[in-house]
């Protein structure tokens, strides 16, 4: 009798896991109610990139592959293009929740409520356990280490232990809305 786990059982939980916090995201972005034919600025999320912003978003080296199975292979976060040096924020408010080194690579994790957690690495450290952080604010440095080499920063995002995509949380995902050209 084999009674090895079924992949199906751990396929689901992430695939479920990634769709309610990708909700939770998108239902926290308040909704699209902006005039911007007055002018108005579209609404802005909670959350910010951890390096670069808006305006210059860094770019993605290699994105969330979400793996098969708890153990499986896979990606569990976003791997963005960033000097040495350059500060870290965090993406949104909450508290650091773990500053140390994991295997061999500094790690600073914020913890963001709502089962959510960030973790950062290569980072060296500014922030202590037990900081309250707010959104944007600065955590620390990229420094050497990591598993993609110089001139990355590894940004993971966990929903109840399980990882999801950092990316939808710094990303619109709102539909583009066409407006008429003004007369005139």
């Amino acid at each position: 009798m084999n009674h090895a786990p079924s992949h199906r059982r751990y396929r689901r939980a992430p695939a479920v896991a990634a769709l309610t916090a990708m909700l939770a995201v998108l239902i926290s972005v308040p909704s699209a109610t902006a005039d911007v034919s007055r002018g108005d600025s579209p609404p802005a999320a909670d959350w910010e990139w951890p390096v670069g912003d808006a305006a210059s978003p860094p770019r993605v080296a290699r994105g969330f592959e979400e793996p098969e199975s708890v153990w499986g292979p896979g990606h569990r976060g976003a791997d963005l293009v960033v000097d040495r040096g350059v500060e870290v924020h965090s993406p949104a408010a909450g508290t650091v929740a773990f500053v140390g080194v994991v295997v061999d690579r500094p790690v600073l994790s914020i913890d963001h409520g709502n089962g959510l957690r960030t973790s950062l690495e290569p980072v060296r450290a500014h922030a202590q356990v037990g900081d309250a952080v707010s959104g944007g604010e600065i955590v620390g440095t990229v420094t050497a280490g990591g598993h993609c080499g110089a001139g990355c920063l590894h940004w993971g995002l966990r929903l109840d232990g399980v990882y999801i995509d950092p990316l939808p949380t710094v990303r619109d995902l709102r539909p583009s809305i066409l407006l008429p050209l003004p007369d005139g």
